[in-house]
């Protein structure tokens, strides 16, 4: 394009610009919004004729202000509509229908206590939806706020520069260049180049890549998995078919294996709680019982079983373990890769930029297989078969870029170009001399790859192999180059090898060491040659048993999401390995997948779109700091910091938050079967009537007082997010059955304990009983109520403290904040069982026996930790649970410190 068709353009594009202000979203004044030929108000042929060096700055600064920026319009969420929807989930409506009956016992036995339940039954409503409504609010907020930090980028040519910027500055008619790994960040038409394949499936759910030419049209939120080539932009944000469709393709974060866990809990709570009110109900009914007050009671005596605060805290607990892994430098795509992390036993690595620096060094050796070839003559053909004009799109082009003076390469012009693909191993470009005219090609990559393509090949295959394999045993990777002679169409020759090394992290091997010791396995998965992955993991201490790709099938994609017999047929190959070399993108696939049949939960690292399937498939995926577009869209983790100490950090912490969520899930179970049981035992077989005529002829305690020991307890119970924990020094994994033996131990003793003192203070009327030999005053059967009270909400609490250890309770110092919210939630009930101000017949007790109380509770919680203890001692000798073994952080921390001193100073 001239400069005067520049300026016409440009004359003619700036009034449509200027015409529609700046919202990005209006139109010209003259133009009809549904006319194809336009776009928001401006002719698309003005519009998207770019020229080849690309728009100015001062044309994209206009668009900019006229279209507004690359993003998506943001999905509003009706936060009132929300709210309301939470009064009518199934919870809140169980508490809506105990409201109900009450309300209507209220009207018709004209009792103040009835309205005085309804009243606290409201705030219970109340403090149940909004409690859960904020910590479900922010938990979204900070996994947006997490995932906004990763910003995309686009390569864009302006004024004939190429640089990479924010892809949300993007304009229409901006020139943008696309490439293996890269997403595409905006709707875009190819311009002139080679083919290139797409990976739609995030728009159209095909699971192959599609090929696309000049003139085809990229759409926003696919994925470039093979090739390079410039594009037009031809609409940004809003406008994009991804925009237009977001509504559609936004999908909700679950809690994915966990939610499973916690229905399976509340399906299996709830059943029992059915059973027994359905038991408590008819009895009290039979022996002539007001229906009213029978229903109201076994209705709340349900909502009260049932762990109210399940679904909230465990949110709340995945949500803040966010913010500690973000801490760690690790970006959390998906909330229950967490506990997924957590579980992880084998961790498939990638091994360049992960168990590696990244960083070429260039070595001094440079074979060369060409008579009169310099070494010089070959670094700089390595350059011409690179994009030296643009940024280097890896660490092997910035190597090659790095050893070689630009400026000589300005004589040149490339006239075509293929780029790296990992099926073939290697690069190929056109060139030609602007001065003669002269053009050939000239292609780098794999040795044995290009070896094949030459005519010289059997004269020196047997020197090219020596040298490679010699070159491997020392741990050095090889970057072969040739060229065509005698033009474009002649045949190929060798040229020489040129040989870097990719040294290990000086951490690494302490960080294989700590993850084997912590139970996973570390398997490295690479491209390079066998020998060189030999080495490598000799020197980082994993073993020497590599594979190559003789061992493994090479299938294609499709059959691979089909297959089902990968584990049986290769899973044990797979886990007997330490690494595998030469690999090729379907063969990680096939490695993830055969070890997940087998049953292990897998991780896997990688940074290239080649990773990105194998990311896919794993249990956890995990994108490395610097990962592609791909990579970072396939994975459930983005690193931020390179290198995997971050990752084994990372499992560190993720432990933790399991062992905050399991300790949580063992109080609750505990709570209600103490909770449930004992007003089923007290109303079938305790008769107060037996002790005293003008009692009842059966236990038990007001709506009220169950709803406040809902309220205390539930309400302050999601300090448990935020307790001190120790990590496990294994793998964690749910185990239900084990969970629910641990609860029983701990629930049927504070059971015991409940019934105990209910059976003294009903006898506390007998002066020769053991509550009067304890020189403690007769009580009302009010009174009793108020005490039975208090020691139920006390003993929930104590549970907290029984459930948050394997060994004994004070073994591990609670955080501040759960101290605090039990100070907060047993001072209460010890004020109300005092004072109790409700009515509903009870009575508040003397101090004396609230003191006697406190003593008995703290007595039984020690047994309770006793009984717990035990339990956990009996599983270990049957060998259902691994002992008590946790990680030492403080000692982790100071051994990595110590080993990556040493490493520098060798």
């Amino acid at each position: 394009m001239t400069d005067d068709s520049r300026i016409e353009i440009e004359r003619d594009v700036k009034p449509l610009l200027s015409s529609g202000g700046g919202d990005g979203v209006g139109y010209g004044s003259d133009a009809d919004p549904d006319d194809e030929r336009f776009y928001c108000g401006v002719d698309r042929e003005l519009l998207f004729n770019t020229p080849d060096d690309g728009l100015t700055e001062h044309e994209a600064a206009a668009r900019l202000d006229r279209f507004g920026p690359n993003k998506l319009r943001e999905v509003k969420v009706d936060i009132w509509h929300k709210l309301m929807m939470e009064f009518v989930q199934p919870m809140p409506l169980m508490i809506w229908a105990a409201i109900l009956i009450e309300t209507m016992q209220a009207f018709i036995n004209k009792s103040a206590d009835s309205w005085i339940d309804v009243f606290v039954l409201l705030v219970l409503q109340l403090l149940n939806v909004f409690v859960g409504f904020f910590e479900e609010m922010k938990a979204g907020d900070a996994i947006a706020a997490l995932r906004d930090s990763l910003k995309p980028e686009a390569c864009v040519k302006r004024g004939g520069r190429t640089y990479n910027c924010d892809a949300t500055t993007l304009v229409p008619g901006d020139v943008i260049c696309l490439g293996a790994g890269g997403a595409v960040p905006a709707d875009c038409t190819l311009r002139h180049g080679k083919p290139i394949q797409v990976d739609q499936a995030a728009l159209t759910g095909e699971s192959l890549p599609v090929t696309m030419s000049t003139g085809s049209d990229a759409k926003m939120g696919s994925t470039v998995t093979r090739g390079e080539i410039e594009a037009t932009v031809i609409a940004t944000g809003s406008q994009t078919f991804f925009g237009k469709t977001a509504d559609l393709v936004q999908g909700v974060d679950e809690l994915g294996h966990f939610e499973k866990v916690l229905r399976e809990i509340m399906v299996l709570l709830v059943a029992v709680g059915a059973i027994i009110c359905a038991i408590v109900f008819l009895y009290l009914v039979t022996i002539g019982v007001n229906f009213w007050e029978v229903l109201a009671f076994n209705v709340v005596l349900l909502v009260a079983s049932i762990p109210i605060a399940l679904r909230v805290v465990c949110t709340a607990t995945l949500a803040l373990g966010c913010h500690e892994l973000a801490a760690e430098k690790a970006i959390v795509a998906r909330l229950s890769s967490v506990e997924e992390l957590a579980g992880m036993t084998i961790l498939c690595s990638d091994k360049t930029g992960t168990l590696t620096l990244n960083k070429m060094m260039l070595q001094e050796d440079l074979p060369t297989f060409a008579p009169g070839v310099t070494k010089r003559e070959v670094l700089k053909l390595a350059a011409l078969a690179a994009k030296w004009w643009e940024p280097p799109k890896d660490a092997l082009d910035t190597l090659v870029l790095n050893a070689v003076d630009l400026r000589e390469l300005d004589a040149w012009e490339q006239t075509d170009y293929m780029p790296f693909d990992p099926t073939i191993k290697r690069t190929e470009a056109t060139v030609r001399k602007k001065s003669t005219g002269e053009s050939f090609k000239v292609s780098k990559g794999a040795p044995h790859v290009l070896l094949e393509m030459c005519d010289d090949k059997d004269k020196i295959r047997a020197a090219v192999d020596d040298k490679v394999l010699e070159l491997a045993h020392r741990g050095i990777r090889s970057l072969a180059v040739a060229r065509t002679k005698g033009g474009e169409d002649g045949p190929w020759e060798f040229q020489g090898i040129m040989t870097f090394l990719d040294p290990p992290r000086p951490d690494t091997k302490h960080t294989i060491d700590c993850a084997n010791e912590f139970g996973v396995g570390v398997k490295m998965i690479t491209g390079d040659h066998k020998a060189i992955a030999v080495e490598t993991c000799k020197v980082l201490g994993m073993g020497t048993h590599v594979l190559g790709t003789e061992s493994l099938p090479l299938m294609k994609a499709e059959d691979l999401e089909k297959a089902q017999t990968l584990g049986r047929d290769y899973g044990a190959l797979c886990q007997s390995a330490d690494g595998f070399a030469q690999v090729f993108p379907e063969h990680k696939y096939l490695i993830v997948e055969a070890l997940r049949q087998q049953g292990f939960l897998v991780g896997m690292t990688g940074d290239g779109v080649n990773d990105a399937p194998a990311l896919k498939r794993a249990d956890v995926g995990i994108a490395v700091q610097g990962a592609t577009n791909a990579a970072q869209a396939a994975a459930d983790i983005v690193l931020t910091e390179p290198g995997l100490s971050t990752i084994v950090t990372a499992i560190v912490t993720a432990r933790k938050i399991f062992q905050r969520m399991k300790n949580f899930v063992i109080y609750r179970v505990a709570c209600t079967q103490q909770l449930l049981f004992f007003f089923f035992v007290s109303c079938v077989f305790y008769h107060p009537n037996e002790r005293n005529d003008d009692w009842p002829n059966y236990f038990y305690i007001p709506v009220i007082a169950l709803v406040t020991i809902t309220i205390l307890n539930d309400g302050t119970i999601i300090s448990v997010a935020y307790d001190n924990v120790h990590a496990s020094h294994l793998p964690e994994k749910w185990d239900l059955n084990i969970l629910y033996i641990v609860s029983s131990s701990i629930g049927m003793t504070a059971l015991m304990s409940s019934l105990i003192l209910l059976s003294y203070a009903l006898s506390s009327n007998d002066p020769t009983s053991q509550w009067a030999s304890w020189g403690l005053p007769a009580l009302s059967y009010g009174e009793i109520q108020c005490l039975m009270y208090l020691k139920i909400s006390l003993s929930d609490y104590m549970s907290v403290f029984n459930s948050r250890t394997k060994g004994w309770m004070w073994s591990r110092a609670p955080s501040r904040v759960l101290v605090g919210a039990c100070i907060f939630a047993t001072s209460i009930s010890t004020i109300l069982s005092l004072y109790w101000p409700f009515g509903n017949g009870m009575q508040g007790i003397s101090g004396d026996v609230a003191l006697l109380c406190w003593l008995y509770v703290l007595f039984w919680a020690v047994l309770q930790d006793a009984a717990k203890v035990m339990t956990y001692s009996i599983l270990h000798s049957l060998g259902y649970v691994e002992s008590v073994d946790v990680i030492d952080e403080e000692a982790l921390k100071q051994s990595r410190e110590d080993f990556l001193a040493v490493s520098v100073r060798d």
